[in-house]
């Protein structure tokens, strides 16, 4: 079904090219398209998806001898869950962490400020035995200082820093161990986020292709490339040790893309986690998520252009993949999105009389390319037969990264790039923000 119907969009747009359109035309008018986007969100796609494929059988080796070795250690694990006012989602955390293959764990929970029932749910959690510390800040000081103070608590080797929204697979915590003992030098590696609440709304709906395409799909690629730079805040597992000689978290709306930096640049390495499967919930409105992007895409400013800068020269930091996987970022996430608006301006007037078919064209390619990417997610994900049915929205995916996503993330750029306005971002206490500020974090 899936075959006829990319053949049918191929047939589609020859007709188009065949009727309107040179192969010369093709190229000058979809540059972007075809040497910005497809290289990086197409190609690397199908060709990641078949080196995991070739190399499922010593992978599978490899990991099976880390499992033996991380039973036959049995570390403690500190799974740290910060957050305010997250009483209610952290019964439904905690069956899920309860139902682990692997258990021998602490569970702690760090209460920012909250002003509801979580204190209450937390006392009795922590009465019956289902918590093993749970710590009260008296005054919000945001998420990185909550982590931080678990942190100082934490008698674990690694610490499993979970957002209290989620829940996790049944082996998650397992799968996310293993990479420490396929590579002694990783000390950061990041599970695989997808959405919860996909039926909720179309806005959950587009979300669960996005997180399967850009977290499940798109950070197996830049694994595989070793330029893998962030490690989801919602669901991530770093060796103790580690953590405290960096310095643990800083104030920011990115604490996630900034502690994988962090670790990158101490000479570690992160590794992406797969098959660690951590469920969250999305926004369920185009304007919560409108908000929620805007944040991200100022913390890419604030991080990797003005703390990271020096990844990119610095003597004492310097590393060719610490490079690459920063510049993989800023051109991407940052720089092409201008370029963008530089190219649909010029291709408006110089081809105003033609405008209707181009986009239409361009439509259906971005589509093809879709259903190809699509097909690597179905090849590669655990829970396929579910995710089948995201397909359909494959019609609208590229309005939706095409010009939602990017209208978003070109604000917050802007916003953060000229006015800085992530430090007033009410995410973040004021008082922190005002010292992140003046210590240029």
């Amino acid at each position: 079904m899936i075959k006829d119907y990319v053949f049918g969009i191929i047939d589609g747009v020859a007709a188009c090219f065949t009727a309107n359109m040179s192969w010369s035309y093709l190229v000058t008018t979809f540059w972007f398209l075809i040497f910005i986007e497809f290289p990086r969100y197409y190609l690397l796609d199908i060709i990641a998806g078949i080196h995991r494929g070739l190399t499922w059988r010593s992978r599978h080796r490899k990991e099976a001898l880390a499992r033996r070795m991380l039973y036959l250690e049995r570390p403690l694990v500190s799974i740290l869950v910060p957050g305010k006012n997250e009483g209610p989602n952290i019964y439904g955390l905690l069956k899920s962490l309860h139902e682990q293959t692997y258990d021998n764990f602490e569970i702690i929970i760090v209460d920012d400020g909250s002003d509801d029932a979580t204190p209450s749910i937390c006392r009795d959690l922590l009465k019956s035995g289902r918590i093993h510390q749970y710590y009260r800040m008296a005054e919000r000081g945001g998420k990185a200082s909550a982590a931080n103070y678990g942190l100082m608590h934490a008698k674990g080797k690694y610490v499993v820093h979970i957002d209290a929204d989620s829940s996790l697979d049944r082996d998650a915590i397992e799968r996310i161990l293993i990479p420490f003992y396929l590579d002694r030098y990783v000390r950061g590696v990041g599970g695989c986020i997808k959405v919860r609440n996909m039926d909720d709304s179309m806005c959950t709906s587009m979300q669960a292709l996005e997180y399967l395409r850009s977290i499940q799909i798109g950070r197996m690629v830049t694994d595989m490339l070793g330029i893998y730079h962030i490690i989801s805040g919602a669901f991530g597992a770093f060796e103790t040790q580690t953590l405290r000689e960096i310095g643990g978290w800083d104030i920011g709306p990115g604490l996630d893309g900034d502690i994988t930096q962090k670790i990158r640049k101490a000479g570690y390495k992160v590794r992406f986690a797969m098959d660690a499967i951590c469920m969250t919930s999305v926004p369920v409105k185009w304007q919560a998520l409108f908000k929620q992007r805007l944040r991200w895409s100022k913390s890419l400013v604030r991080f990797r252009i003005r703390k990271h800068r020096d990844i990119l020269w610095s003597d004492k930091n310097f590393s060719f993949s610490n490079m690459i996987s920063n510049l993989d970022s800023i051109f991407y996430d940052f720089i092409f999105n201008y370029v963008w608006v530089y190219y649909i301006i010029t291709l408006i007037f110089a081809a105003t009389d033609r405008l209707i078919d181009i986009m239409i064209v361009g439509w259906m390619i971005r589509l093809a390319f879709s259903i190809t990417s699509f097909a690597v997610m179905q090849c590669v994900s655990e829970r396929a037969s579910s995710e089948r049915r995201l397909f359909s929205l494959l019609l609208f995916h590229s309005l939706y990264m095409g010009y939602f996503m990017r209208i978003a993330r070109l604000c917050g750029h802007t916003m953060e790039l000229f006015f800085r306005s992530s430090y007033r971002d009410k995410w973040n206490p004021e008082k922190t923000s005002s010292v992140a500020q003046a210590e240029g974090l």
